[in-house]
């Protein structure tokens, strides 16, 4: 086993402080979280939360995830929270030619903010969950911090998460591979050792957001496929079935690999050859730092631009209020606006913002 459960693994040691609310899902992440602060002597409340009617399967093995660990459990039902919060606007965004990411928008907005006022109305200081990612505290300011396991890594997606959140978070996971979370869930004999991993977008089990998006009424511009020579090679389905960097789905006989490069305002798709979706700067919005403080121009970091993306080296080189110009030093395959773009220096998290444009 890569970590080992001893004092303090996983979060910072609390002086007088043994009760503790962990968000659980039914999940093997989220049960070996309790799993680990039960052996560090902390007293688990556990709180699953109903975002959706897709969520009817993780109340219920978050209900047998309890009894096995002999926690209680508490239902918090924030159907109504999450739909305004997260579907509603994720729904706009892709029907606005925008490709979102509901996690980092659920995470400060619904997940941890329930988590907190759970905890606060049994008057419990710490909260915690199961997310591959730690928080450290440097000169006063607590910073999300790189998983231990690279493979696992989410912390891109705690970016935005308050230093009111942040202070009092514990994420012991972080610490572990996932063999090891799975090796000490089946050493706990917890139902969930062999559970499958969730999948992206917890809200959609099936994965086709645009039929999700349809089902429920809404639809977006239509527009023509545009070539890389300004050629017009027909009209599209929606641009809400579209995202940029896809290439797969377009149903285009263009005889070389083409890729979407840009979606337009007026519906219509461009699309660029290989090589040529990538892009050498993007313009950020609702830029935040972790500190609370402005960017400067010619401040330096490895920015993400997506879950999965190799962090890249940049430089701010415009700051316009919350509006950033990020130029990378080398060009970057298809960063996509309403993605998060997310700073790193070394392994911790030092701010982001969303992506609007490629430049």
């Amino acid at each position: 086993m890569s970590g080992e459960i001893g004092d303090g693994a996983g979060f910072r040691t609390y002086e007088k402080q043994d009760k503790i609310v962990v968000g659980m899902s039914g999940g093997v992440d989220s049960s070996v979280c309790v799993k680990i602060l039960q052996e560090q002597g902390f007293e688990v409340q556990g709180v699953v939360i109903h975002f959706s009617p897709a969520h009817e399967k993780a109340v219920e093995q978050a209900i047998v995830a309890a009894k096995q660990l002999n926690v209680a459990l508490a239902v918090s039902n924030c159907e109504e929270m999450f739909e305004q919060e997260v579907i509603e606007p994720f729904c706009e965004a892709y029907c606005a030619g925008v490709t979102p990411s509901p996690c980092v928008m659920c995470n400060p907005r619904v997940k941890f903010e329930v988590l907190a006022k759970t905890a606060d109305a049994m008057g419990v200081e710490l909260i915690a969950s199961g997310h591959y990612a730690r928080v450290t505290e440097k000169d006063g300011i607590y910073y999300v911090q790189k998983a231990v396991s690279e493979a696992r890594d989410q912390s891109y997606m705690l970016y935005a998460l308050p230093q009111e959140i942040l202070k009092r978070l514990c994420l012991p996971v972080g610490e572990f591979e996932k063999g090891d979370i799975r090796e000490m869930a089946a050493d706990a004999q917890l139902s969930s050792a062999d559970a499958p991993d969730s999948q992206e977008i917890c809200f959609i089990p099936d994965g086709d957001y645009a039929a999700y998006i349809e089902a429920r009424g809404m639809t977006s511009k239509k527009g023509r496929f545009i070539g890389p020579n300004g050629e017009d090679l027909g009209e599209h389905k929606g641009i809400l079935h579209y995202t940029v960097g896809q290439r797969k789905g377009l149903n285009i006989a263009y005889g070389k690999p083409d890729f979407i490069k840009r979606i337009l305002e007026n519906g219509d798709i461009l699309l660029a050859l290989a090589g040529d979706e990538f892009a050498g700067a993007i313009t950020v919005k609702n830029a935040i730092k972790t500190n609370g403080k402005q960017y400067s121009a010619g401040e330096r970091y490895d920015v993400k631009v997506r879950s999965r993306a190799v962090p890249a080296p940049c430089v701010i080189e415009a700051v316009d209020g919350d509006v950033l110009t990020v130029r990378f030093d080398e060009k970057q395959r298809a960063p996509a606006p309403g993605q998060a773009a997310v700073f790193y220096v070394g392994d911790l998290i030092y701010g982001g913002g969303t992506i609007v444009e490629m430049i």
